[in-house]
């Protein structure tokens, strides 16, 4: 067996491993320890101590995750956004002034707001539609299931998967294995170069994202259509109206709220979309949004004041919506 030297000063991976090892051994004993403590103590505490004891060792663990993976990022991505690209002199505004005045970012702004606006719209309105639609079928379970396989593909496998449908070959030698390049060319068209080609490009990455997340749309409408009692329905069939107005008139006032949370929950997702974006153009050819460029700015540029300025503008815009959202469930809580 041939055995390689470690070259000098380099240090074996068993001298790496051993200083981790041990610290994760000591931290599990000691986690094992103060957990065996505190049923100790509460299994010979009084019941109002027992009472106080659970609170404790269900929300201290949880509040401690969430001031760590949460409230300390976010404070310190705060922080860094006034701060310039290592974040060794405060500049105050300049990231935001940056953000909202270079022509290649307003781009990049002006792409996130059509994917925010175009997806959620879209998505719920065809979710709806199938819900409405396949609910009236024989084999409504079938077709959902093959509506929602898309939520159970991730955002880079569905990206690779349409790359291959706007696939552009522009050398005639080779065949084209692009589908809207086939369909395009068989009606006599000549296609263009479909990732190329702006502002088309940026509705054909928006395409992705509604396949994907018209699923979900229908799944979560689909039962909400089934809890609006039959007999509101029957009522409204018998009072002359069709079976479309009652859909408009009847069904889609009672299922608001659910429709709201729909809305609200893709357009968060949409808001953070990354992946769909960076498989299939790399943010390349005016169709980068802000995640894409909060990647790039911070782990390719290596300025975190701009990457940590982009953060805190898609945070500034997740939160309307979340506040939104839990307003209305209060006020559905409320009506109920």
């Amino acid at each position: 067996m041939l055995h390689i030297p470690f070259a000098a000063g380099r240090k074996t991976p068993w001298e790496v491993i051993y200083p981790n090892l041990f610290l994760l051994i000591i931290s599990l004993v000691v986690f094992a320890a103060i957990i065996y403590l505190v049923f100790l103590i509460a299994s010979r505490a009084s019941v109002r101590v027992q009472e106080w004891l659970k609170y404790v060792v269900f929300l201290v663990p949880a509040t401690l995750l969430l001031v760590i993976g949460l409230v300390y990022p976010t404070f310190r991505t705060v922080l860094m956004s006034f701060m310039n690209d290592d974040s060794t002199e405060f500049v105050g505004l300049d990231n935001y002034v940056w953000s909202f005045t270079i022509p290649e970012i307003l781009i990049v702004l002006r792409n996130t707001a059509i994917w925010v606006f175009v997806v959620p719209i879209v998505s719920t309105l065809l979710g709806l539609a199938i819900a409405y639609m396949t609910d009236r079928m024989k084999r409504a379970a079938v077709v959902k299931s093959l509506i929602f396989l898309p939520m159970a593909i991730s955002f880079v496998g569905a990206g690779v998967i349409w790359k291959f449908i706007y696939d552009y070959q522009p050398n005639l030698t080779k065949p084209d294995i692009g589908l809207f390049s086939a369909l395009s060319k068989s009606i006599g068209i000549d296609p263009p170069n479909w990732l190329l080609e702006a502002p088309l490009n940026t509705f054909l990455l928006i395409v992705v994202m509604v396949w994907i997340q018209t699923g979900f749309a229908m799944v979560v409408l689909s039962a909400a259509m089934k809890n609006v009692p039959e007999e509101v329905v029957e009522a409204a069939m018998l009072d002359g109206a069709g079976v479309f107005k009652t859909f408009i008139r009847v069904t889609i006032p009672m299922i608001r709220a659910t429709i709201v949370v729909v809305l609200t929950t893709i357009s968060i997702g949409t808001l953070k979309v990354f992946d769909i974006v960076r498989t299939m153009t790399g943010g390349n050819f005016q169709t980068n949004v802000v995640a894409n460029e909060m990647y790039s700015q911070t782990f390719r540029q290596m300025n975190y004041g701009h990457g940590s300025a982009l953060a805190v503008i898609l945070l500034v815009c997740v939160i309307p919506i979340i506040a939104y959202n839990l307003r209305q469930l209060k006020i559905e809580r409320t009506e109920r």
